[in-house]
């Protein structure tokens, strides 16, 4: 199946897998494809960036460019660029299901890459609503990158 829009969904909850939220896109995206990169923000989080930017609340700065200034889409952009995969960033600001499925329709989008968490020492993938309601929604397939477990990835790094 051709990978020609892939519509990569970050927060700043996605800190800890920026990997692997990224080596998922770069890992089914054709050659000649592009990822975009979707930077989704709740007002609160927008609104420290903005702080933390200098930014005046009055300048006429859209989620677009706060989000090609904020740190995790500067990691994940730097690993799509390493894996030489076109992208491009865009910023939402509000609910992150209903962005990310609204984007997801205007881009026509092949496929979806969204994260989440773990439900403790169980494992089994707890699917925040977020994810959930994305994998219900959307109208293309989605891929769930969930988090790494901590004894997983000390298990690795002692390996």
């Amino acid at each position: 199946m051709s990978m020609n829009t892939v519509l990569l969904a970050i927060g700043s909850e996605d800190e800890s897998r920026l990997e692997e939220l990224a080596e998922t896109a770069t890992s089914v995206i054709d050659s000649n494809g592009r990822v975009v990169l979707l930077h989704v923000f709740d007002r609160e989080r927008y609104d420290t960036i903005e702080t933390q930017l200098n930014i005046d609340p009055n300048s006429e700065v859209t989620p677009d460019d706060v989000s090609q200034r904020s740190r995790i889409v500067a990691d994940v952009a730097e690993r799509l660029e390493r894996a030489n995969v076109n992208y491009e960033v865009r910023g939402v600001l509000g609910d992150a299901a209903d962005n990310i499925l609204e984007e997801a329709e205007a881009l026509n989008a092949d496929l979806v890459v969204v994260g989440g968490r773990n439900r403790s020492a169980t494992g089994k993938a707890l699917f925040g609503s977020t994810a959930q309601r994305v994998l219900l929604g959307a109208d293309c397939p989605v891929t769930f990158v969930k988090e790494q477990s901590e004894e997983r990835t000390e298990a690795a790094a002692l390996a």
